[in-house]
């Protein structure tokens, strides 16, 4: 190997030990002095009751690991939203698990905490996926209402999808496993089934407290909605159970008997690990966004038996596109190239850049793709689309348009993984989030923004610098220097992997090495939910 094969694995190793790192911290919830709390109750924490919950010999794809870090400091802050969300499986079956967790504030619900349960709601209803939640929540955290109660895409939204999950056929079993109380009692209640662990549980629209504000009446809250109560006399709940890991046992027996069902038909075959080593994507990615590489390198280091069958391999070469298989799926992959190419017309195409022959190429593809019933994959390193008089009078805008519009109308599932630069224009053609990726995930050199950093920073100056000129304010050489550092860390900082996983415009940040397990659960969910919609690009067909 090389020098510079070294330096990349170097950097890129680090920023995934500080990605892990930074896991295990958020994965401690509330705190030691919190948990032992939970603990002193006889209750499991979050993260153990999906342990005991799921089955041991399977994957877990946790989403939205990341959500809301760095956000409500001043409220001390609210560790992966309050709520641990994953699709593992119970009893063999696939499923999305939903448990709060009561470290953090009580498991009150923040925005983010919202944000959340739908984005776990909407890959359920996407995916035909059953879902459990595991309930242990103090309701809505009341000093930041106004931002969680009474907008679209806000709490009540969750009941919303209650309803229409539960009319689909999409099957939800609720435990509640410790406090739920006001609108959040109409969640595990509105599932298809739903049960309590006594001692711990408890379910009422206001607590003992407000009881007694409200009418005077004086009574405490296990007679007012305990597991007795509403298993013996309210018939609200279907089952009781004495503690956490009966009722964790409940769920897996339920989940052993579901009849199978209908599939969409997405090509299996079985698995085969890539003939070159995935570990060499350490080495290959370089060490910053600026660099050029050989997107090819990293494809076949990412599918079964490293085999990448392209399509259209020497025409629209700054983007690649062709069949391959990532551990037995069959799929068709549309990624960044990152390296310089040369056109047979001889003309240099930047990587990274789309082109109008890259754009028409890529459009094409997906529709063939929609075609054969073969699911997407996005693997971005995207700059944007290319500028200039001669882009714009090939027409880079329409064949930019048809790019989006065919990936915008697939009816074939898409998922996107986001390995570098993921700019402007280029985020949206390459199936950013606004264009619903079953799944999106971002690894650690993943950069996300309109524009890159040292652009964007440029651009904001000079807006900041005249603006200050207009008003007869002269700036030193120092200020200016001082000035757009400021503008440009405070830009940086904004186009993190981090700072997208925070705010769930990527459902989380993951080690290159996890892509085949993302892509392959992310299929096997998608297979739920036969594909009923017809494929059609609207306008811009040819």
């Amino acid at each position: 190997m090389d020098i510079e094969f070294n330096k990349n694995e170097d950097v890129n190793k680090q920023m995934v030990f500080e990605m892990k790192t930074k896991w295990k911290k958020v994965a401690e919830g509330g705190g030691a002095k919190n948990a032992a709390k939970q603990k002193e109750k006889g209750k499991l924490l979050a993260r153990e009751r999906i342990e005991y919950l799921i089955d041991s010999d399977k994957p877990f794809l946790e989403i939205g690991a990341f959500a809301a870090d760095g956000m409500y400091e001043k409220e001390g802050g609210c560790p992966s939203a309050g709520v641990v969300v994953g699709i593992g499986y119970v009893s063999g079956r696939q499923c999305m698990i939903v448990a709060n967790d009561a470290t953090v504030k009580a498991g009150a619900w923040f925005p983010m905490t919202a944000k959340k349960n739908l984005r776990a709601q909407e890959i359920c209803m996407e995916n035909k996926l059953p879902i459990i939640y595991l309930v242990d929540s103090a309701g809505v955290y009341l000093p930041m209402q106004d931002e969680i109660f009474p907008d679209k895409e806000h709490f009540g939204r969750i009941f919303r999808n209650n309803a229409i999950m539960s009319g689909e056929g999409i099957l939800q079993i609720a435990a509640i496993m410790g406090s739920c109380v006001a609108g959040g009692a109409y969640l595990p209640i509105m599932s298809d089934e739903a049960m309590i662990v006594e001692g711990t549980g408890s379910v009422f629209l206001a607590g003992s407290y407000l009881v007694k504000s409200a009418i005077g009446e004086d009574i405490d809250n296990e007679t007012l909605g305990g597991a007795t109560t509403h298993c013996e006399i309210s018939g609200v709940t279907d089952y009781k159970h004495p503690n956490d890991k009966a009722c964790l046992d409940s769920i897996k027996n339920i989940m052993s008997k579901i009849g199978d069902y209908n599939k969409a038909g997405f090509d299996r075959v079985k698995a085969v690990e890539p003939k070159k080593d995935p570990k060499e994507i350490y080495g290959i990615l370089p060490d910053n966004r600026e660099k050029q590489y050989e997107m090819r390198e990293i494809i076949e280091r990412m599918v079964d038996n490293s085999e990448f069958e392209e399509y259209k391999e020497k025409y629209g070469q700054s983007i690649l596109c062709g069949l391959a298989r990532i551990d037995g799926w069959a799929v068709g992959i549309v990624a960044n190239q990152r390296k310089v190419v040369k056109s047979k017309k001889g003309e240099m195409q930047f990587g990274g850049v789309i082109y109008s022959d890259s754009a028409d190429k890529a459009a094409r593809f997906i529709m063939n793709c929609n075609q054969k019933k073969i699911p997407l994959v996005f693997l971005q390193d995207v700059t944007g689309f290319m500028v200039g008089s001669r882009s714009e009078h090939g027409g880079i805008i329409k064949d930019g348009a048809k790019m989006v519009n065919a990936m915008a109308n697939s009816v074939v599932p898409k998922f996107t993984i986001v390995i570098g630069n993921s700019y402007g224009a280029g985020n949206y053609a390459m199936c950013g989030k606004a264009y619903d990726p079953r799944l999106i995930y971002a690894w650690p050199t993943a950069k996300i923004a309109v524009m890159g950093g040292s652009s964007a920073a440029k651009t904001l100056f000079q807006i900041q610098e005249a603006t200050m000129r207009a008003k007869g304010v002269e700036i030193s050489a120092e200020d200016k220097a001082d000035m757009l550092k400021e503008i440009s860390d405070r830009y940086d900082s904004q186009t993190t992997p981090y700072y997208a996983a925070s705010r769930l415009w990527v459902d989380g940040i993951i080690d290159p090495l996890e892509t085949r397990k993302v892509i392959s659960m992310g299929i096997e969910a998608a297979n739920h939910a036969p594909i009923t919609k017809r494929y059609n690009v609207g306008v811009i067909q040819t």
